[in-house]
């Protein structure tokens, strides 16, 4: 029996999403489309590399999440505490390779797509672990990210950080670990994120502690809204410097999805604001700006 309500699923399954098995779910990606039609990528691929038509983006925990963020493009009703019954990770895995391969199988007879690309689309090499929910709710993420590896895939895991037991607990690191800090304090974290618990900020402090302890790759992304947390870049700097990212990824929210319901355009940054913001960022923190990507308004700061 299905651990997803059937309004959940028919929503999701409209917005181009595909359940697969009882809690994870896989989607093609905007940028997987872009580089199959016009050989434009996305900017983890100008940053790190990942082969943006080669990118499976899923999710272990469709509508399992601790947040309620307003600038989530995702349905928000459907979103529940908690965490799924698991899975089987390898199930997940061979599951989600194949609703991808059956999604891509349509832009076979376009004339524009590239049709040597979309045969390495059909084989991917990178695993997302990002799509929707809070990825770190699913019990056996850790088993999962091996899966993933054992098909010599990489994998980028982001986190919202509320769970820092699961972060610590992890015996197979990912590729890359991103954890999400979208604001600068406790009180903006309280109007941003609507987290669904009690001691969220506190978590994810502890998320941030932890992450140096990491051997992988590692990344702080801020999602930046005008009028909510695009603000205080010396409060943001002291939470990155205990955190000691390799990486950060100031990055503007985007108007789009169901976000538009709880916020007004007014609210998208510009690339000038998210610049601006970067520069701060690097006067506070030493980090320096490495690279930018106008279409999806984030700048890249290393700490090297």
């Amino acid at each position: 029996m299905s651990l997803i309500s059937p309004e959940a699923k028919e929503r999701f399954f409209k917005a181009g999403y595909r359940i697969v098995g009882n809690h994870s779910a896989v989607e093609i990606c905007h940028w997987t489309k872009e580089s199959l039609r016009k050989g434009r990528v996305c900017y983890k691929e100008k940053f790190y590399g990942i082969k943006s038509h080669r990118c499976l983006e899923m999710t272990p925990a469709l509508v399992w999440c601790t947040h309620k963020c307003k600038f989530c493009w995702r349905p928000l009703e459907f979103t529940v505490l908690g965490e799924p019954k698991p899975d089987d990770p390898k199930e997940i895995v061979e599951g989600c390779i194949e609703a991808r391969r059956l999604l891509l199988t349509g832009f076979k007879g376009f004339d524009k797509v590239d049709k040597k690309k979309w045969e390495e689309a059909n084989k991917p090499t990178h695993a997302a672990i990002s799509l929707a929910g809070e990825p770190t709710l699913y019990p056996k993420i850790s088993e999962l990210i091996e899966e993933f590896h054992k098909r010599s895939m990489t994998t980028f895991l982001v986190t919202n950080g509320t769970r820092p037991d699961r972060l610590s607990s992890l015996e197979e690191e990912p590729t890359q670990l991103y954890i999400s800090l979208c604001a600068p304090d406790e009180k903006t974290y309280l109007e941003v994120s609507n987290p669904l618990i009690p001691d969220g900020w506190k978590k994810l402090n502890e998320s941030l502690e932890l992450m140096k302890s990491f051997n992988c790759r590692k990344v702080i992304r801020l999602t930046l809204v005008k009028g909510l947390n695009l603000k205080n870049p010396e409060k943001y700097a002291k939470l990155i410097l205990k955190a000691e990212p390799d990486f950060l990824e100031p990055k503007a929210y985007m108007w789009v999805g169901e976000s538009q319901k709880r916020l007004p355009k007014e609210a998208m940054p510009s690339m000038e604001d998210i610049r601006n913001f970067a520069k701060e960022l690097s006067s506070h923190t030493g980090y320096k700006i490495k690279n930018e990507d106008l279409a999806s308004r984030v700048v890249l700061l290393a700490k090297k």
